[in-house]
């Protein structure tokens, strides 16, 4: 189980960027990120070396942040993995919120970071279908 770091931003030019220039500053490295937009806002989802460093520096330049749990589940990189793995929450009846993909720094193994509202159960369902859910994307 990995935490992950969702940042909200305005929809402008620079703003991302506000929150790179921060984490750089702050010498937090970021593993992983995805970017969603709504007409309003921009939520950037982040996997990070310091989750709670992260948040209390952009906390305090006035982003609303969060961190919550996710899945970064190993994905060998051939024809028909990422299929095997929703096979296997479908089977299990799990839903899942969203995906973005990554892979582990040393190991380059390429992996898929998931949400679920039941992020425990969905690990332990992963688990027990030979899946390896990572503890760190840094490795």
């Amino acid at each position: 189980m990995l935490k992950q770091l969702a940042v909200f931003v305005e929809n402008q030019a620079g703003s991302l960027r506000k929150v790179t220039m921060t984490l750089h500053e702050q010498k937090v490295n970021i593993y992983a990120f995805a970017s969603f937009d709504t007409p309003e806002f921009g939520i950037l989802r982040m996997l990070v070396d310091n989750p709670e460093k992260a948040k209390e520096a952009l906390t305090s330049r006035g982003f609303v942040t969060k961190i919550c749990d996710v899945i970064a589940v190993e994905l060998p990189d051939e024809q028909g993995g990422m299929d095997r793995l929703l096979a296997a929450l479908y089977e299990s009846n799990i839903s899942i919120n969203y995906t973005y993909s990554s892979f582990g720094r040393m190991s380059r193994i390429p992996a898929v970071v998931l949400h679920s509202d039941e992020v425990f159960e969905t690990e332990n369902v992963l688990k027990s279908k030979g899946f390896t859910c990572m503890e760190s994307l840094g490795q």
